[in-house]
């Protein structure tokens, strides 16, 4: 090999050694219909077994399903919605992006009143407020992104399956 290959062969070994503390993410188009949150919920799962010291799965897959919904919900059918999981040393970030500019209701504070225990609907920005480390949205050039973080994991406090 020359000189030139041989260095950047090792540049490329300490890149790759180094991809750990380096943030991984996936992102996907996903349909604007009720089988985008299976999807989400899949994509999610296969995303946080890459950590060794992962963020909660359950928890992930809860909240991930209840951001792909409510975008379904919420928004206009005619353009995709895209999931973006970002994988970071201290825990992994979600973010749900749908053509709709407005703000999600009540994401960052409580609303007035609490849901209602009897309906269907209403709780899914409660479960993201309580059980993420944090959340919030931002505007984007087509809409905006509804996002959620949660903290890794040690694996002694894992649960064992």
């Amino acid at each position: 090999m020359k000189a030139g290959q041989d260095d950047s062969l090792l540049r490329n070994g300490l890149a790759v050694h180094d991809r750990s503390h380096a943030p991984a993410s996936w992102r996907i188009a996903l349909p604007h219909s009720a089988a985008a949150v299976p999807v989400a919920r899949a994509l999610v799962r296969t995303a946080l077994t890459e950590l060794e010291h992962t963020a909660d799965g359950d928890t992930a897959e809860l909240l991930t399903a209840e951001l792909v919904a409510n975008a379904v919900e919420h928004t206009a059918g005619g353009s995709p919605i895209e999931l973006v999981v970002e994988l970071l040393p201290t825990g992994c970030q979600v973010e749900v992006h749908d053509p709709d500019p407005a703000p999600p209701g009540d994401l960052t504070r409580p609303g007035v009143e609490p849901p209602d225990p009897w309906q269907e609907h209403g709780r899914g920005l409660l479960l993201i407020r309580a059980l993420s480390s944090s959340c919030g949205h931002r505007p984007t050039g087509s809409g905006k992104a509804v996002w959620f973080r949660l903290p890794a994991v040690p694996a002694q406090r894992r649960p064992s399956a």
